[in-house]
């Protein structure tokens, strides 16, 4: 307990003292009723284990069902819509925050769930899916739906998710919320090439003698620009 409060206070700054963590942080109640009710679980004692399970989610709005595997320091920051399914298998010094969905995919009575290896960091809303493998040291963006493995030290983001970044240091990151943005990344190209076609078309028709008529559209695209690259002048 004392190992699970000193993460949390490492992982969370607004954390003011150990008593505070103790008394008042929800993830961890929620992660040591759970480690009662694996011990049941294991006992075979599925009943028990399932009350115990579900007078937690009652209290901490984190649901995590008793056969869930978890390693050391664990902290599930905030954590209220945590849903951790039966199957799920969680290694040591993982970071994940509000409304994160470990699921399955299938209803046979077999491994259907994520394995989150070390030091994974899983953003707010996520939502991974099946029986694949988060690698060590990878970071999962906020609202992201994950279906494949994702390898050691990968960032996703996106629905479906996508590696936006092959590797990194294997290491808690609380700067989850600055990841790349392919798609913000792929307009940006796109108004990049417009302008040098633009430039094109402009010189054409200076050559040919032509005049080229006002562009309506310039005020909107000044805004668009602006909006996927605050670098542009307006």
């Amino acid at each position: 307990m004392q190992e699970d409060i000193r993460a949390a206070m490492e992982r969370d700054p607004a954390a003011r003292s150990a008593w505070e963590v103790f008394f008042l942080y929800p993830g961890l109640h929620a992660l040591w009723w759970h480690r009662i009710a694996h011990f049941f679980y294991r006992h075979r004692c599925y009943f028990t284990a399932r009350l115990i399970s579900q007078v937690n989610r009652f209290f901490t709005q984190i649901e995590i069902h008793p056969g869930a595997t978890i390693g050391r320091r664990f902290f599930i920051d905030h954590g209220a819509g945590v849903v951790i399914g039966e199957t799920s298998e969680i290694g040591d010094d993982v970071l994940m925050y509000q409304g994160v969905v470990l699921g399955g995919t299938t209803l046979a009575k077999k491994k259907r769930h994520p394995t989150i290896c070390n030091q994974v960091v899983i953003g707010s809303r996520a939502i991974i899916l099946g029986a694949i493998t988060i690698g060590e040291g990878a970071r999962i963006g906020s609202g992201s739906v994950v279906i494949k493995s994702v390898p050691p030290g990968a960032t996703v983001v996106g629905v479906p998710g996508r590696i936006v970044e092959e590797q990194r240091e294997a290491r808690i990151d609380l700067d989850h919320s600055r990841l790349p943005d392919p798609v913000a990344e792929a307009i940006r190209l796109v108004l990049a090439e417009q302008d040098k076609l633009e430039d094109r078309i402009i010189k054409l028709e200076e050559s040919a003698g032509l005049t080229a008529p006002e562009n309506e559209l310039k005020p909107l695209e000044s805004k668009v620009k602006q909006e996927f690259d605050p670098k542009y002048d307006i």
